[in-house]
C-alpha cells in the first residue's frame, strides 16, 4: 500500500467515524440530534396529547427537576443532566403512558448518580412531595411510610430502569457551558456577565 493510499484511508475514516450497534441502539456522532421525524409528531402527540399541553408538561418537568435539585443540594450540572434525560426520554416515549412526575423523579435520581452526587430515592420522593405541597398551597406534611410510599418508590425505580433501557444506557450528557465560555473568550467578551448568563 502506498503512503498516499494510507492517507486517503485515514481521511475516509476521519470523515466517517465508526459506529457501534448495541441491540437497537446505534452509537455514532451522526445521531446526537433528534431527527425531524421524531420531533413531530412526538409519541405523546401520537397518543392524542395536545402539543401545547405537551410543551407545558415538558417545562413543568424541567422546573420540578430544577427545584428538586436545588432542595437536594445537587450541583447545577446534575440538574441540567436530569433535564436533558427527561427531554430525551419523552422524544421516545409518550407522556400519556408514562407519568411525567415519576419520570422527573427518576431523571433526577439517575442524573445525581451520573454526576457523582448520588441521592437516595427516598430523599427525591420527599423533596418532590414537599414541592407539590408548596405549589398546591397545602400544609406541609412528611411522607408517610405506608404501602403508597413503597408503591411510589418501586415506580421510580422502574422508571429509572426504563429510562436507562430506552436511552440504551447512553446517558452521558455533554453540557454546553464550557463551550460557551470558550466562545466568549474568542469574542473577547468573557467579562460580560450579562451575555454569559443569557447564553
Amino acid at each position: 500500500i502506498h503512503s498516499g493510499d494510507k492517507m486517503a484511508a485515514g481521511t475516509a475514516e476521519a470523515m466517517n467515524p465508526p459506529s457501534k450497534k448495541y441491540g437497537s441502539v446505534v452509537i455514532t456522532l451522526d445521531n446526537v440530534l433528534i431527527p425531524l421525524d421524531k420531533l413531530s409528531p412526538s409519541p405523546s402527540q401520537q397518543d392524542g396529547l395536545d402539543p401545547e399541553i405537551e410543551m407545558d408538561l415538558r417545562i413543568l418537568g424541567c422546573e420540578l427537576i430544577q427545584t428538586g435539585g436545588i432542595l437536594l443540594k445537587l450541583p447545577q450540572v446534575a440538574m441540567a443532566a436530569g433535564q436533558v434525560l427527561f427531554q430525551r426520554f419523552y422524544y421516545a416515549k409518550s407522556m400519556v403512558r408514562y407519568p411525567m412526575e415519576t419520570t422527573a423523579m427518576a431523571c433526577i435520581a439517575l442524573a445525581s448518580k451520573i454526576e457523582e452526587a448520588p441521592r437516595k430515592i427516598r430523599d427525591v420522593i420527599n423533596v418532590f412531595n414537599h414541592v407539590r405541597q408548596v405549589k398546591n398551597g397545602k400544609t406541609i406534611q412528611p411522607v408517610i411510610l405506608d404501602s403508597n410510599y413503597i408503591a411510589l418508590k418501586n415506580q421510580v425505580i422502574k422508571a429509572e430502569r426504563r429510562l436507562l433501557k430506552e436511552l440504551g444506557f447512553c446517558c452521558h450528557v455533554k453540557h454546553p457551558h464550557k463551550i460557551i465560555i470558550m466562545y466568549l473568550r474568542l469574542l473577547e467578551a468573557d467579562d460580560n456577565r450579562r451575555l454569559a448568563q443569557s447564553s
